[in-house]
């Protein structure tokens, strides 16, 4: 038995259920992060040296490693949860084309688009550690080196690619989490999939304008 075969009969003891719901909440967990890291980041644009402050402040920080750790802790099970999720699903011979349940085109292609939107994601957070976190800039010049990466047009354009693709995935991962924990319900699926729109747009829009602005240089 090869590895891969190995690999899906040890997925098989897991309950579906376990995995639909695990993989919600790692993922709920991770938007939040993804919450606070725009927060922390529009100083970048709106006071470049408060946002220094805080950026020297923060990675000197003792406990940063152990979030670090959590962070890195949380994307790979949020990772291999929504593979071994696929995999039942392919077991099970479930090979339909994913579509929303509503009728919206934007959703529907937040849909089909999920694995591809979530793969772009996690190659562009492979590069961003590389450019940004190994190592890290000195203290006082994470705006400026930020900046630098920015200014090159091929790195602006992956940047604003992996915006516009978290926001696809954060629209349909919302509807899709709170289906797999049981939060979604005929009273509350409006106001639920409102604020997952809502917080896609905001979030890819967030990040799509810091690339930007810094692209072009900053802010005065």
């Amino acid at each position: 038995m090869d590895f891969s075969c190995r690999a899906e009969a040890a997925l098989v003891t897991i309950p579906s259920a376990w995995i639909r719901s695990g993989a919600a909440l790692t993922g709920l967990l991770l938007v939040l992060f993804v919450l606070v890291h725009l927060i922390g980041l529009l100083p970048a644009v709106l006071a470049p040296e408060q946002f220094e402050v805080y950026a020297t402040a923060l990675h000197s920080s003792p406990w940063l490693p152990l979030v670090e750790f959590g962070l890195l802790l949380l994307a790979v099970i949020h990772i291999s949860l929504t593979l071994s999720k696929a995999m039942a699903n392919r077991r099970a011979g479930n090979t339909a084309t994913l579509r929303s349940r509503r009728q919206s085109p934007l959703a529907s292609l937040a849909s089909r688009s999920a694995t591809a939107a979530g793969l772009v994601t996690l190659g562009f957070l492979i590069l961003h550690l590389q450019q940004l976190r190994w190592p890290r800039p000195a203290a006082g010049e994470e705006a400026a080196t930020l900046i630098q990466v920015l200014q090159q047009p091929w790195n602006a354009a992956l940047y604003a690619g992996a915006a516009l693709a978290l926001a696809l995935h954060l629209l349909h991962g919302a509807e899709a989490a709170h289906r797999s924990l049981g939060w979604l319900t005929p009273h509350n699926s409006g106001a639920l999939r409102t604020g997952g729109g809502l917080m896609a747009a905001l979030v890819g829009g967030g990040f799509l304008t810091v690339t930007l602005v810094l692209a072009l240089g900053g802010v005065a």
